[in-house]
C-alpha cells in the first residue's frame, strides 16, 4: 500500500509481530552442492499448507538489482528469477498449494499511479543519458593512451534495460510466463519435495493485480464447505498493503514473508560506493565486480539478504487489546474492529487515493484515527464497515474528529519541522567549524587545500540530475583557479568514479550519516512502490550503525527543501491549497464538496476491492490532491454506486501508463498515436511535465502533474490500428486463463486423465472434489496447450537448462469456485488458535497506551470537574463541544429497563453497564452471550465458535432473550447469502472440522 514507512512502523508499534526467519543452507559435497529437501520438517517449527508468490516482488530485484551487476540478457533474469523463487519455496516448505500470481491488467484506480511512476521512470532515464554523455566527456579527457582503452567508456554508456518492461502486454511478460510454467513443470518432474504440491499460475494476460488475485482465491476458498478453517497460509511480497489484505481475509493463520529490507552486513573496510573489497571510495573507479563462477555463487564475500516473517495473528492480538473499548452498547467483535482499522489506514494513503494533508504515518496519523474511532463507538452505534461496506453517517463521526484537530496538527509539524531544520544547520556549522580547525591529511597542518581530497569541494546531492549540476561548477574552478588544479584534479576523478559507479547501478549514494536515500530509482526496483519500508525521511533509513565517514566529501548534503507557498500552518491555508493546487477560486464551496465526494467514493471503492473484489473497473479518482477533513460533510446524504465495467485489454493499458520513451514495449501499429502531433491523443503523452514538490525535499516524494487518460478517447484512436496487428502481437493482447500444475504422483492426476484424455472423455469442465484435491475448490478444463507425457522444452534456445524428454505433470485450466453469497467478516466455525503470543503484561501495556496514544494534537479535552486537566483516557477529545450536557444523547439510556433509577451516590458520567444481554449492532441479531473474555480467545488449540455462521447472527433478525438452535434436520437452501451453511448432526468423516460443535457445514 502506497503508505511510506508504514511496514517499520507496524514493526515498531507491535515488535511481537517481526521473526527472523530460519533458513536452512545449501551443502556441497566434493564440489557438487546438494539440494534441499523440503520435504523435511520446516526449520521454523512450523509447517504451512499454501504459499502465494505476489511475483512482481520477485520480478523486479530480480531483473534489475540493487547490490550487484543487473542480468545482461532477458533469459539471464529468468535464470535469477527462478533461483530467488526456489529460495522462498525451501524457507516455507508448502505442503499443500503454490501459489504464482503476476500482475495482469490493474483496475483504472491503479492505472493513474502506474502512469507517474513509468512517466518519471522515463524523465529519470533520459536525465540519466545526458549525465552519461558528461561522463563519457570527462573518462576521454582523462584517459591515457598507454593504459586505457575504449572498452571502459562503452561499458560505462551501454543502454539499460527498461524496467518499464515488466507490464502487462510485453514481450517480456509474455516471456515471463512461458518460463515460470516451465520452471514450475522441470521442479515438478525432478523435486521430490514438490511431488504432492499443487501449483496455480495467474500470469499477466489473467487480469487483476497479483496480490488481488491472491486474495480472490483465498475469499473463493473459504466459501466452499469443505474448507479446513485452520488453513496455514504464507504470502510473499513487499508491498506493506499485504498486511492489511492478510487483516481483511479474517484467516487466524496468515503470516507474510519478505526480505529484511533494513538488514546491513557490516563490512569492514569495503568501498562505500561499489561495496567491493581491496580499495576505498576515492580510488573506485566503478568497473564491475569479476564473477567467482556463472552466476558468482562461488564468490564467499557473497552474503544472502535474509528474510523475516511478518505474523498477522500476532498482529490480530495486539489489535484485539488496542481496539476493544469497555462499555459499549453492544458486543464488541473483534473482526468487524479489524475490518474498521483496515479502513482508518486508507485514510493514510493507499495505491489509489492520496493521503489526507493532515495524516502522515512518521506523526502516527493512524493512531490519531484510532483515539477518534474509541471515542465515538459508543455514539455511532456500530462499527464503520460491514463486509466492504462502509456505513457513512458513522464514518462521519472519524472526520469530523479529525477536522476538529486539523489545525493543531498543522501547526506543530510546522513547529517540529523548523526545530528539526534548525538543529540540522546548527550541526552543519558545528562540523565545518570542526573540519577547519582540523589540518586535512597529508597538509602537515598547513592548509585544509593541501590534502588528497579536500574537504571544502562541492559533493553529490542523491537526488537524480544532481550530479551534473555540481559537476559545472568544478569543472569551471578546475579551468579558472590554476592554483588548485592538483586538488581539482583528483576530485574530478573521484566525481567520474562515483558518477559510473551509480550509473552501472552498482552503488547507493549515502546521506550525511551515511545510511541509503529512497530514490525514484530504488522505488522502481521494488516495484509497485515498495518503499512502503523506507523512510520519507532519508535520515532515518536504516538502523544499522553504518561506516563512520571522516572526510566530508564523501558526504551528500540534503538539498534544501522547496517553499511551501500553501502554508498550513497559517491562517487561510484551506483557501490558499484549493487556489494554488485545484486552480479554483477560494469562494468555490461547491468545487470543494465535489472533490470529498469524489474521496468518499474512493474510500467505499477500495474497501470494497480489498473485501470482496473489484466493484469497478472503471472508477478512478479524478485529482492529484485529496481534501481536508473539514471539507467532508453530510456524507449520511450520499448514495454511492459503482459499475462494473470491463477491464482495460493489455494493450490498452499499455497506451494508459507508458510514457513516448518506452514506446519500443507497445506494438508498432500504435507508436504513431503517441508521438505524431497531429494524433488525437498527444496530450497524453507529454515528454515534460511539472513535479510538484509540495515543500519536500526529494524528488520522489512530490506529485507528477500528468494529465488524466480519456478512456472514450483512447479506446476510438487505438480502435483503428486493431485490424494493423500481426497475429504474434494480437495473442499478446488476449486474456488469458489460470493455470493449475500437478505432478503424476498426486491423486488428482489419474482423475483428470481419465476424465479429458480416456477414449470416454467426461465433463468439459470437471469440478474437483476435496478430498481427492487435498483441500482445493473449483473446476479445471482442459488445456489445449498441453498434451500428457509429452516434451518438457526449455523456452529459450540457449538450452541453459535441461528439456525433459517426458513430462510426468500435467497442465489444466482452472476456475475459482463461484460462491452464492458475499464474503463474511468473520472466522469460521473450526478455527484453532495457537497460543498466545502475547503475555498477560504485554496485552495491559497495549491496552494503557491506546487509552493515552493519538491525541498529541490537542482539541477540546473533556471537561470533568477536575479543572480541566486529563483522567481517565488522555484528555479525550470532545467531539460534541458544541452541544450542552441536556443536549448530548444518552447511549445507554435505551438500555436501562423503565423506572430505573441510579442508586444514590454513585457516578453515573459514564453510564450504566446494561442490565439485560447487550444488543448487537444495527443491522445484526443477538443472541445472550456472555461479555467478552478476551485473554480466553487465544488459548493453545481452544476450539473457539466464531461469531460466525454457525452463531446465526447472519441469519436471525432483530434481538431474541432466548436463542433457539436450527432444528436437527435444517439444511440451508443456498438461496440467501445470509442464511446457514450448517447442519445439525455428527461429523462425517471426509469433512475436516473437529468434533464437538454439533452443527457442522453441509
Amino acid at each position: 500500500m502506497g503508505v511510506p514507512a508504514l511496514f517499520r512502523w507496524l514493526s515498531q508499534k507491535y515488535p511481537k509481530i517481526i521473526e527472523r526467519v530460519e533458513e536452512e543452507q545449501q551443502k556441497e559435497l566434493d564440489g557438487v552442492k546438494i539440494p534441499i529437501d523440503i520435504s523435511r520438517q520446516n526449520p521454523n517449527g512450523k509447517e504451512f499448507d499454501n504459499l502465494y508468490l505476489d511475483m512482481n516482488g520477485i520480478v523486479h530485484p530480480c531483473s534489475h538489482p540493487e547490490d550487484k551487476p543487473a542480468p545482461e540478457t532477458e533469459e539471464e533474469m529468468m535464470i535469477e528469477i527462478f533461483k530467488y523463487t526456489d529460495r522462498v519455496v525451501n524457507m516455507v516448505r508448502p505442503r499443500k498449494l503454490l501459489m504464482i500470481a503476476v500482475d495482469g491488467v490493474a483496475p483504472r484506480a491503479k492505472m493513474n499511479q502506474q502512469r507517474s511512476r513509468r512517466f518519471r521512470s522515463a524523465k529519470e532515464a533520459k536525465e540519466k543519458d545526458e549525465d552519461k554523455a558528461e561522463l563519457l566527456k570527462m573518462l576521454k579527457s582523462q584517459r591515457k593512451k598507454d593504459d586505457e582503452d575504449e572498452s571502459k567508456e562503452e561499458q560505462v554508456v551501454k543502454k539499460t534495460w527498461d524496467s518499464n518492461a515488466i507490464t502487462p502486454g510485453t514481450p517480456f511478460m509474455f516471456k515471463l510466463a512461458a518460463s515460470l510454467r516451465y520452471w514450475c513443470a522441470y521442479k515438478l518432474n525432478t523435486d521430490p519435495g514438490w511431488q504432492n504440491i499443487k501449483v496455480i499460475i495467474s500470469d499477466a494476460s489473467v487480469p487483476g493485480e497479483g496480490e488481488h488475485k491472491i486474495m480472490a482465491f483465498i475469499r473463493s476458498q473459504r466459501s466452499d464447505p469443505f474448507h479446513d478453517p485452520n488453513t496455514r497460509h504464507v504470502m510473499y511480497g513487499l508491498d506493506a498493503d499485504l498486511i492489511m489484505l492478510g487483516l481483511a481475509t479474517h484467516e487466524p493463520h496468515f503470516h507474510i514473508l519478505r526480505e529484511d529490507v533494513f538488514f546491513q552486513e557490516a563490512k569492514a573496510r569495503t568501498c562505500r560506493l561499489c561495496g567491493q573489497k581491496g580499495h576505498f571510495a576515492d580510488q573506485c573507479q566503478g568497473e564491475a565486480k569479476a564473477k567467482d563462477g556463472e552466476f558468482d555463487e562461488k564468490d564467499s564475500g557473497v552474503t544472502l539478504k535474509p528474510f523475516i516473517w511478518l505474523h498477522v495473528s500476532v498482529l490480530r492480538e495486539y489489535l484485539a487489546a488496542e481496539l476493544e473499548t469497555p462499555n459499549l452498547p453492544f458486543r464488541f467483535d473483534l473482526e468487524r474492529a479489524l475490518d474498521d482499522w483496515v479502513f482508518m489506514c486508507f485514510f493514510v494513503g493507499n495505491d489509489f487515493l492520496p493521503h489526507l494533508p493532515s495524516l502522515d504515518i512518521k506523526e502516527n496519523g493512524i493512531d490519531t484515527l484510532i483515539a477518534i474511532w474509541r471515542d465515538n463507538i459508543a455514539l455511532m452505534g456500530g462499527y464503520v464497515t460491514k463486509d466492504g461496506q462502509v456505513d457513512l453517517s458513522r464514518a462521519q463521526y472519524i472526520l469530523n474528529g479529525l477536522a476538529k484537530q486539523e489545525d493543531s496538527i498543522f501547526r506543530k509539524r510546522r513547529e517540529i519541522d523548523v526545530r528539526r531544520e534548525n538543529n540540522a544547520k546548527r550541526r552543519k556549522l558545528e562540523e565545518e567549524n570542526r573540519n577547519q580547525r582540523q589540518p586535512g591529511p597529508g597538509s602537515n597542518g598547513a592548509s585544509k587545500h593541501n590534502g588528497n581530497f579536500p574537504t571544502d569541494l562541492p559533493t553529490f546531492a542523491p537526488g537524480k540530475g544532481e550530479t551534473i549540476r555540481y559537476i559545472h561548477p568544478l569543472t569551471h574552478d578546475m579551468v579558472t583557479n590554476r592554483s588548485a588544479m592538483q586538488q581539482a584534479n583528483e576530485a574530478n576523478k573521484s566525481a567520474a568514479a562515483e558518477l559510473k559507479a551509480r550509473l552501472l547501478g552498482k552503488t547507493n549514494l549515502v546521506a550525511s550519516n551515511d545510511t541509503p536515500i529512497p530514490t525514484d530509482e530504488s522505488t522502481s526496483i521494488l516495484g509497485k512502490r515498495k518503499a512502503d519500508s523506507l523512510e520519507e525521511d532519508p535520515r532515518n533509513v536504516s538502523d544499522a550503525k553504518a561506516p563512520e565517514v571522516k572526510n566530508n566529501a564523501n558526504k551528500a548534503e540534503d538539498p534544501e527543501p522547496t517553499p511551501d507557498t500553501v502554508r498550513l500552518w497559517e491562517e487561510g491555508y484551506a483557501d490558499r491549497y484549493y487556489e494554488q493546487k485545484f486552480g479554483v477560486s477560494a469562494s468555490d464551496l461547491a468545487f470543494r464538496n465535489k472533490v470529498a465526494v469524489s474521496y468518499v467514493e474512493g474510500l467505499a471503492w477500495v474497501l470494497l476491492y480489498y473485501s470482496q473484489g473489484c466493484a469497478s473497473w472503471s472508477w478512478y479518482y479524478p485529482y492529484h490532491y485529496a481534501p481536508f477533513a473539514a471539507d467532508f460533510v453530510d456524507l449520511d446524504k450520499l448514495e454511492i454506486k459503482f459499475e462494473k465495467a470491463e477491464p482495460f485489454h493489455p494493450y490498452e493499458q499499455l497506451m494508459s501508463v507508458m510514457p513516448a520513451a518506452s514506446n519500443h514495449t507497445i506494438p508498432d501499429v500504435f507508436h504513431s498515436l503517441m508521438t505524431d502531433e497531429d494524433s488525437p491523443i498527444i496530450e497524453f503523452y507529454p515528454e515534460d511535465f511539472p513535479i510538484d514538490m509540495n515543500g519536500k525535499k526529494w524528488a520522489w516524494q512530490g506529485v507528477a502533474l500528468l494529465p488524466f487518460i480519456d478512456a472514450q478517447k483512447l479506446l476510438d484512436a487505438m480502435a483503428t490500428r486493431y485490424p494493423l496487428l500481426s497475429t504474434e502481437d494480437a495473442k499478446r493482447n488476449e486474456f488469458g486463463k489460470d493455470v493449475l500444475i500437478f505432478s503424476d504422483k498426486h491423486p488428482l492426476y489419474d482423475v483428470v486423465t481419465s476424465n479429458f484424455y480416456s477414449k470416454k472423455q467426461g465433463a468439459l469442465k470437471l469440478k474437483l472434489e476435496s478430498k481427492v484435491s487435498r483441500g482445493l475448490a473449483g473446476k479445471v478444463e482442459k488445456n489445449p496447450d498441453y498434451l500428457p507425457q509429452s516434451q518438457l522444452t526449455y523456452p529459450f534456445d540457449s538450452h541453459r537448462m535441461p528439456d525433459l524428454d517426458e513430462d510426468h505433470s500435467i497442465s489444466v485450466n482452472y476456475q475459482f469456485p463461484k460462491s452464492a453469497h458475499i464474503h463474511k467478516s468473520m472466522l469460521l466455525a473450526g478455527v484453532k488458535f495457537d497460543a498466545n503470543a502475547l503475555n498477560q503484561a504485554e496485552i495491559e501495556e497495549t491496552r494503557n497506551k491506546a487509552m493515552t496514544t493519538g491525541r498529541s494534537f490537542g482539541g477540546a479535552p473533556l471537561r470533568n470537574g477536575n479543572g480541566g486537566h486529563r483522567g481517565g483516557r488522555g484528555g479525550r477529545i470532545n467531539y460534541a463541544d458544541t452541544r450542552t450536557p441536556e443536549q448530548r444523547p444518552n447511549p445507554f439510556a435505551g438500555y436501562l429497563p423503565p423506572g430505573y433509577i441510579p442508586p444514590p451516590n454513585v457516578a453515573a458520567a459514564n453510564g450504566f453497564a446494561p442490565p439485560v444481554p447487550q444488543v448487537a449492532p444495527p443491522g445484526y441479531s443477538q443472541y445472550p452471550v456472555p461479555p467478552p473474555q478476551f485473554f480466553n480467545q487465544y488459548h493453545s488449540q481452544q476450539e473457539h465458535p466464531s461469531h460466525g455462521y454457525n452463531s446465526g447472527s447472519y441469519s436471525q433478525q432483530g434481538y431474541h432473550q432466548q436463542y433457539q438452535p436450527p432444528g436437527p434436520n435444517y439444511r440451508d437452501n443456498g438461496r440467501s447469502h445470509e442464511s446457514h451453511r450448517y447442519s445439525r448432526g455428527d461429523n462425517k468423516p471426509d469433512r475436516p472440522f473437529p468434533e464437538g460443535y454439533g452443527y457442522n457445514r453441509q
